[in-house]
């Protein structure tokens, strides 16, 4: 697989991110956790599928407990905050903090070893705040309280996923069909906290199934097998660049299916976000 053909194929994941918002308003309500039981256990049984014919993929499953901290508390810790974001918070703004990881990721790669902050950097970074100033102290009157719990689940996933990214390149020997056994034990992670502190709430129309099996099929499933391979194989910088382009990508996709009204507010707080990093060199470093 060339550079060139592995970059296309992390794209896909950037594309599929951005409906995960909309999706997930769409399935209804479901509990968080439960939600992430049942799209992580699709998204896990997505990759074993890939392991027909090939009985060696099994060895991958074999990793250190470090790998497994890292794939397990990135996917299931990010995912958890984010699905429970969504039900507490208004979807459009709760989903422009939580896309705060692109300007993160550039952030903390930046102290990786050989790297260094440079000042396109800390400009991108005062972009990104100054969008998230904008998007919560611009409407904050207009947040019910129980609301803000959702908006700082938000902002923390943002962080959890960008750690989980910069983690990952420093484990690049890990190969992509390790991510199978991610998702599955994070299905199991998901359906204990579910049965601890949630009622089971089952789709309720067809539609809402559709959303579900989506959700489980491509932003938590598939995307993470795509994005993994970008991310070894493939132009890191043109990867990271790319993705400013998610939270006005998933923005209009929430306003074009009726779950967010457009504003003034979230055009100036998304092109400020987007545009933090929207220098094409600010990718990670390959």
């Amino acid at each position: 697989m060339t550079p060139r053909t592995a970059t296309l194929i992390g794209l896909t994941a950037i594309l599929m991110w951005s409906l995960l918002a909309v999706l997930t308003v769409a399935s209804g309500k479901i509990p968080a956790f439960q939600l992430a039981a049942i799209t992580f256990a699709i998204g896990g049984l997505l990759g074993l599928s890939t392991f027909i014919g090939r009985p060696e993929a099994l060895s991958a499953l074999r990793q250190p407990p470090l790998v497994w901290a890292v794939g397990v508390g990135g996917l299931f810790g990010y995912h958890a905050l984010y699905f429970l974001a969504l039900r507490f918070a208004p979807p459009a703004e709760a989903g422009l903090l939580n896309y705060l990881w692109p300007l993160l990721i550039v952030l903390f790669s930046s102290f990786l070893p050989g790297e260094r902050l440079a000042l396109h950097h800390v400009i991108g970074a005062l972009a990104g705040l100054a969008g998230t100033v904008l998007l919560i102290g611009g409407g904050l009157s207009g947040f019910a309280a129980g609301q803000l719990p959702g908006l700082f689940a938000a902002f923390v996933a943002a962080f959890i996923w960008a750690s989980y990214s910069v983690m990952s390149r420093r484990l690049k020997a890990v190969p992509t069909d390790a991510v199978a056994g991610f998702c599955l034990v994070t299905a199991l992670l998901a359906v204990l906290m579910h049965a601890l502190i949630e009622d089971t709430v089952w789709p309720a129309t067809s539609a809402q199934w559709l959303a579900v099996i989506a959700l489980g099929l491509g932003p938590v499933g598939a995307a993470f097998y795509t994005w993994d391979v970008g991310m070894k194989r493939g132009d890191i910088r043109v990867l990271g660049a790319a993705s400013y382009a998610t939270p006005l990508l998933s923005t209009a996709f929430l306003i074009l299916a009726g779950f967010a009204k457009a504003s003034a507010n979230i055009a100036l707080a998304a092109v400020l976000i987007a545009g933090g990093g929207a220098d094409r060199g600010e990718g990670p470093a390959a």
